[in-house]
């Protein structure tokens, strides 16, 4: 694949994302009826279960089956995605989402690892 420019690759990232991570089941798990806070910060919201209450705050929102299975088809579809990027790549119906940038934590991380890689000898 040809060396890409920062804009081309925010496409890549943006068709990524779309085809890969918010294509899931994640959007099965995003589905249904979210309280709303009185309070705006869901201090005042609980959920009401045979073993009692648990506060919003405390709550899990996704089982471990269900995370599970979530990393192992946004992993098959990233993986998927790779093997196929030059017809991949440009999709382009995330227009109106939030145009990425680097993440800092991540890009440490990066660089750390970086440091390690042997040195390119041209």
């Amino acid at each position: 694949m040809q060396t890409l420019g920062e804009e081309e690759w925010r496409q890549v990232a943006l068709s990524l994302v779309q085809l890969c991570v918010r294509n899931t089941e994640l959007e099965n798990l995003h589905s249904g009826i979210f309280p709303a806070s009185e309070s705006g910060d869901y201090a005042d919201v609980k959920v009401v279960s045979p073993y009692g209450e648990i506060p919003w705050t405390n709550l899990s929102r996704i089982s471990d089956a269900e995370m599970r299975e979530l990393m192992i088809e946004i992993t098959n579809k990233v993986f998927t995605y790779l093997m196929n990027i030059d017809a991949l790549a440009n999709v382009h119906t995330t227009r109106k989402w939030q145009i990425p940038h680097l993440d800092a934590r991540l890009a440490a991380t990066a660089d750390r690892y970086r440091q390690h890689l042997p040195k390119d000898p041209t």
